[in-house]
């Protein structure tokens, strides 16, 4: 029901191009969860940011994705510019021959699962998760190293987060 049939019918045309909309419920949920956003992504950030000071110093870590590592970067550049924060998703490669499956089984905290933007820390190995239907020569090509891990960090004690990643690193 609407003010006047024009209206009714832009918004029928929105609803036909991209769906139904929200049940009272979701949209109530969406509602409380947007005030308290802010919030949870300053708490992801500055996990994040303790967790790749940790890693930077691994000498089992080979390499980190992040846009803040290199302060030299565009990517760096434009966080700085653009955004609060890197947010927190990372990804980092153990080096060559290590095996990031027997890492990634080792944590006891963080949880492995293929997903992202939890308030749990969630951690996969793209290679034997979910890209592991794509032959080996095509991944290596698209930069998925049997080494590489994602980590998408969450709302926990980030001394409980990378206490769990450095007993992992103990156990390969």
């Amino acid at each position: 029901m609407t003010k006047t049939k024009e209206l009714s019918d832009q918004i029928y045309a929105i609803q036909n191009t991209i769906g139904a909309v929200l049940a009272p419920q979701e949209a109530n949920l969406l509602r409380r969860g947007i005030q308290t956003l802010n919030i949870r992504m300053d708490r992801h950030i500055q996990n994040a940011e303790k967790i790749i000071t940790y890693l930077q110093d691994n000498p089992k870590v080979a390499k980190i994705y992040y846009p803040t590592v290199d302060k030299g970067s565009q990517d760096y550049q434009i966080v700085s510019d653009e955004a609060k924060g890197a947010g927190g998703v990372l990804s980092f490669e153990l080096q060559p021959g290590l095996d990031a499956a027997k890492f990634v089984n080792s944590l006891q905290l963080i949880i492995l699962a293929v997903s992202l933007g939890a308030a749990e820390s969630l951690v996969e190995a793209p290679a034997f998760m979910s890209h592991f239907e794509i032959p080996k020569p095509e991944r290596l090509k698209m930069g998925i190293k049997d080494e590489l891990i994602r980590l998408s960090v969450g709302l926990e004690d980030a001394d409980d987060l990378v206490a769990d990643l450095d007993q992992a690193f103990k156990q390969i």
